[in-house]
């Protein structure tokens, strides 16, 4: 019953990944493993199978460990709605939304089942791997922090520092954590680790050798950059890549200002005969594109606003004259239809929007969220699907009589009367590999036979492996206390 937490010297080091890879090490030693964030900020959520929703970051690193994600490996969950405010989710289910300020106030109370969720996960494994959340060099949020120094201390768990040298400032980055935390807080850091290295290592020895000397903390090692991250889930919206490729099949999704959910892409940007491009704001819809997605939204009123102020919805009524395709996933299905209701300001202001048109229904916004894991049958070709559902808002209308799916014999989602225009509230959809090459072969792709799943598999064993190449994994586990 040990942990270890993995802090980082600013935001976006590596630390997911980190993790991930030391909970596959650790599951190959034998050792049963669990991952734990006490804090995230994400739209990128997961279903747990306790019925509540997680970081995509922490079901990734669950599945490295060979587990079912579970509530308690991220009991405080951000879902930022706009540029001041956030739904807060405690142990997987929604408490409330604020503003940054009130957060700040509401933190305190926040720390007793953050501690509550991860004392009933230690007693359950052999080791706890925990990951930090932004830099504990933000010293501003100390006093009420629960996601780094403050949830270290109170937990009584041994900090290992990643500094992200792609960036620059990596001495400066970790040398100058150590200078302007509290002692007592940098008595809590054991050693650091240099990631994202690229060529060879050897030229940072100097660099290695004066922070270990200055700060008197133990070096583990440097990691090289991994170029097989891009075959795993990615949690952060930043991290989406431009895309392209040489498939002969475009496909162009949307990337909202509060795009959700988007790891439903990942076995798309994989199929060697698709081509997927991630379309950004200011950019148009390139006109070569066979299939269109409008993926989730944590804010849709809001998103749907800022597709049109791209002109992608005279982009999208272009490309569906043209013969194309669309599909629309959660908050991109409820876009496609006629109007969006949200008489009680649920999303935000209360109000109605006018949607797109290309699906006649319309979607209200209601209290009620609906998280659950779904088995479907794609009512097209028969192929079954296995996702989940993780949205608010009932939608009803003609377009309905068109299922995409069907679930438990009730019909899902809606599709246009010429069959071009489909939506779904399905997450995770195309992970399942008969479903992926059924959806592609019906809209004329050529899809391969690989496996999604077992590809995400492999990749984290080579994760776990590149760490084991060039870092002291036997030391960084024997931190655990």
């Amino acid at each position: 019953m040990r942990a270890l937490m993995i802090q980082g010297a600013g935001s976006n080091v590596g630390k997911s990944l980190l993790v991930a890879g030391l909970c596959r090490a650790a599951r190959i030693r034998g050792l049963k493993v669990a991952p734990f964030k006490p804090q995230n900020m994400s739209n990128n959520a997961a279903v747990t199978a306790d019925g509540g929703e997680i970081g995509r970051a922490q079901a990734l690193q669950a599945l490295a460990c060979g587990i079912e994600p579970h509530t308690d490996m991220n009991p405080i969950l951000l879902k930022p709605e706009s540029e001041m405010g956030s739904q807060v989710i405690v142990q997987g289910r929604r408490l409330t939304a604020v503003r940054a300020r009130e957060y700040s106030a509401l933190k305190p109370k926040l720390m007793a089942p953050v501690l509550e969720s991860f004392d009933r996960l230690k007693r359950a494994v052999d080791l706890v791997i925990v990951e930090g959340a932004g830099s504990p060099a933000e010293v501003n949020l100390r006093p009420r922090d629960i996601a780094n120094m403050g949830f270290a201390r109170a937990a009584n768990v041994p900090v290992v520092l990643a500094g992200d040298i792609e960036r620059g400032g990596v001495i400066a980055q970790i040398v100058g954590t150590q200078v302007v935390i509290d002692p007592a807080d940098a008595a809590m850091i054991e050693g650091f680790v240099i990631n994202k290295f690229r060529g060879d290592v050897r030229l940072f020895d100097d660099g290695y050798t004066f922070i270990a000397e200055r700060t008197r903390w133990r070096g583990f090692g440097v990691l090289p950059f991994f170029p097989d991250a891009a075959r795993l889930p990615a949690e952060d919206a930043l991290d989406l890549p431009r895309g392209g490729g040489a498939g002969g099949f475009r496909v162009a999704a949307l990337q909202f200002s509060r795009i959700a959910n988007f790891d439903d892409l990942d076995p798309l940007s994989q199929e060697p005969g698709v081509s997927l491009t991630m379309v950004r704001q200011g950019e148009a819809i390139p006109g070569d594109t066979d299939l269109v997605i409008l993926p989730g939204s944590k804010s849709t009123r809001g998103d749907l606003d800022f597709l049109r102020a791209q002109g992608w919805d005279i982009d999208l009524a272009a490309h569906v004259r043209r013969g194309g395709h669309v599909l629309g996933i959660c908050g991109g299905y409820q876009m496609l239809g006629q109007t969006i209701s949200d008489p009680d300001g649920i999303e935000g202001p209360a109000g109605d929007t006018v949607g797109l048109g290309l699906l006649k229904v319309d979607t209200v916004m209601t209290a009620d969220k609906r998280l659950t894991r779904t088995e479907a049958t794609h009512a097209a070709s028969g192929a079954p699907i296995r996702g989940y559902e993780i949205h608010i808002g009932q939608t009803s209308g003609e377009a309905r009589a068109r299922p995409f799916a069907h679930v438990a014999g009730e019909p899902e989602g809606a599709v246009s009367a010429n069959g071009r225009v489909m939506g779904s509230y399905l997450h995770g959809m195309f992970s399942g590999d008969s479903f992926r090459q059924a959806f592609l072969k019906q809209l004329g792709a050529a899809p391969s036979a690989t496996s999604y799943a077992a590809g995400v598999e492999e990749t984290l064993d080579r994760l776990a492996g590149h760490l084991e190449a060039h870092l002291d994994v036997d030391g960084l586990l024997g931190v655990a206390r």
